[in-house]
């Protein structure tokens, strides 16, 4: 098969749609020599901030010296960057190679999209002699693909409702299907979350014996900073990349799960891999300035807990733009309500558009849900031509394109192709 066939091949797995449970993907890697379990992993779930605290672990083992697999979804232009080593990304030849070669075991275990994408990342980390793995959950936790892993730590960020017709209609629910990842014996690492949400993960760390790390303990918020301090480092006030004190949170997990997980004082490599993560990680889409006078900024926050944690951060520039407008898309599983209702108490105008793709909410669909709470929005279908005709606007005018990865990557890949 050609790259361009295994990716026609992959993505027509897409109409399976989604199959929870690990028996499938178990049975898969069964027959390939169970990969997962040659190399260091370290796995990670929760709500939000998933990605970023994943880039910054494997940003950070990096800066040790290791060879780093990091596992993420979605990908935003290319395929490939679900799946990279040191940020090195999969090579198309390995892709092609790998679907020609189960193609027959693919079709009759009935395997998805997201099930054949972790074998596969499993199977390459395993190819290139990888010391550590970091890999994300797809959905949830004790049901998803990537839970066949006895990881070496693992993460939970957050925990907000999300997918509720899938993990549960309440936080404790949902923390449930979170710490379905937790493994006997396995160190656990919590971010900062409810009361109700972390008594569960507490719960399920007493019944495995499970050390269990809460990132509140370990940190001190002085106005815009965040400190680290554990028995063996302290870490004032460290610089990332990216935007928002939920993104030095993030930071701050990451780093701490690393002190933790080998017990080092060597402050220098993880400050080093928090300061380098985009070098390190190619991480992309969280306030991420895609052009400047006019300012546009893509970010992923796809739920009313990222959106919120989004407007504390761009409310401290929003006073110095002209006017201020957003383009939003989410998948139709999300609370579309709430997150409008949101935003449009920031911008002065809100367009709404969708993707092709069969989770996307419609636009029409948007535009409905905002009339119902006063919320006047305008659909716009060609979201390339918006986009590049806001470059002509006031260099004092801002556009936020935000919401779903899977729009943010429709949309960017449709830029760069426009601009090439």
């Amino acid at each position: 098969m050609t790259i361009k066939e295994s990716l026609d091949k992959l993505f027509s797995l897409h109409n399976i749609g989604i199959k929870l449970g690990i028996n499938n993907i178990q049975k898969f890697l069964d027959q390939i020599g169970n990969p997962q379990s040659s190399y260091k992993t370290i796995h990670v779930a929760g709500s939000n901030g998933k990605g970023s605290t994943s880039a910054f672990a494997a940003s950070i083992l990096k800066e040790f010296g290791f060879a780093v697999g990091l596992y993420s979804s979605p990908h935003f232009v290319r395929f490939n960057e679900r799946i990279k080593i040191n940020n090195i990304e999969i090579e198309d030849d390995y892709i092609a190679d790998f679907v020609n070669k189960y193609n027959d075991l693919i079709d009759h275990l009935q395997l998805t999209y997201f099930e054949v994408t972790t074998a596969m990342a499993f199977q390459y980390f395993d190819d290139k002699k990888v010391d550590y793995a970091v890999i994300e959950t797809g959905l949830g936790g004790r049901l998803d693909a990537t839970n066949v892993l006895t990881p070496e730590a693992c993460i939970i960020t957050s925990i907000g409702l999300e997918h509720t017709h899938i993990l549960g209609d309440t936080l404790e629910k949902i923390a449930g299907e979170k710490a379905g990842i937790i493994k006997m014996n396995v160190p656990v690492f919590c971010g900062n979350m409810s009361s109700e949400a972390e008594s569960v993960i507490e719960k399920k760390c007493e019944e495995l014996g499970c050390r269990c790390y809460k990132l509140r303990d370990y940190i001190l918020k002085r106005d815009d900073s965040i400190e680290l301090y554990t028995e063996d480092i302290e870490i004032d006030d460290f610089t990332t990349p990216l935007r928002g004190n939920y993104q030095k949170l993030n930071a701050a997990l990451a780093g701490l799960t690393i002190s933790k997980l080998f017990d080092t004082d060597d402050y220098a490599h993880i400050e080093k891999g928090i300061r380098k993560v985009l070098e390190n990680t190619g991480l992309q889409g969280r306030y991420e300035i895609f052009n400047s006078k006019p300012d546009i900024i893509f970010d992923s926050a796809h739920n009313p807990d990222g959106i919120k944690e989004f407007i504390e951060e761009f409310k401290k520039d929003s006073k110095g733009y002209n006017k201020k407008s957003i383009l939003f898309g989410a998948m139709k599983d999300k609370s579309l309500k709430e997150m409008l209702t949101t935003l449009g108490n920031h911008f002065d105008n809100i367009y709404v558009t969708e993707i092709d793709y069969e989770r996307s909410a419609k636009a029409a669909d948007l535009k409905k849900i905002a009339a119902e709470i006063g919320l006047g929005v305008e659909i716009k279908t060609n979201y390339v031509d918006f986009i590049t005709s806001f470059l002509n606007n006031n260099k004092e005018d801002c556009l936020v394109v935000l919401g779903s990865m899977y729009l943010l990557g429709a949309i960017k890949s449709s830029l760069l192709n426009k601009i090439a």
